[in-house]
């Protein structure tokens, strides 16, 4: 019997090898299908890759000091973001003063303004469309203002800074956009 046992055990173990051999294979095949496929959709641009959408026309775009209007992504390739000495700055003046009173005293502040912008004419378009809305936020920013801190130069350039935030806050609410890059007093009185 026990040579019948023996002969028993054979098959099997033929069997065994057989089916390890086909599952390795079968294995093989799915991996390296799977693979392909992921390499094929990565190079397809379907995987991996940094959804870009599509760029909006109506937004402004950075001029060079070619005069050559590019997007912002083009422009971050142009020059480094420490360097705007690539792009064109233009102004576009405020036609009426601002004046207001000052925070918690009898002074009062009356200011001329101009504002600055690295983008197209655009930007200056809006500033004139919505020159009553930018004139009501830079009044209430001024009217908060604490006049011993605009004696001052550092009260002074903070001041700047509010009014450039406030105005491209103003113009984002609006359209969808700010791009003022700064602002300069053409005049300012304060008594």
């Amino acid at each position: 019997m026990s040579n019948s046992e023996t002969a028993d055990d054979k098959p099997t173990k033929k069997k065994k090898g057989k089916l390890k051999g086909l599952l390795v294979g079968v294995a093989l095949i799915v991996l390296l299908g799977g693979g392909g496929a992921a390499g094929g959709f990565y190079v397809a641009g379907m995987v991996g890759t940094e959804k870009q959408e599509p760029e909006d026309p109506d937004k402004p775009k950075i001029i060079l000091k070619d005069g050559t209007a590019v997007s912002e992504k083009d422009a971050e390739h142009a020059a480094p973001k420490q360097s705007d000495s690539n792009f064109k700055v233009t102004y576009h003046q405020i036609e009426q003063p601002f004046t207001s009173n000052l925070s918690n005293s009898d002074s009062f502040a009356q200011l001329s303004l101009a504002v600055s912008t690295y983008y197209d004419e655009r930007v200056f378009e809006n500033v004139t469309d919505h020159e009553i809305a930018i004139r009501s936020a830079v009044l209430m920013e001024l009217g908060q203002q604490d006049p011993f801190e605009l004696d001052a130069p550092e009260g002074k350039i903070k001041l700047k800074k509010k009014l450039r935030d406030v105005i491209n806050q103003t113009l984002q609410e609006k359209t969808g956009f700010g791009g003022v890059e700064d602002v300069y007093f053409t005049s300012l009185v304060v008594q």
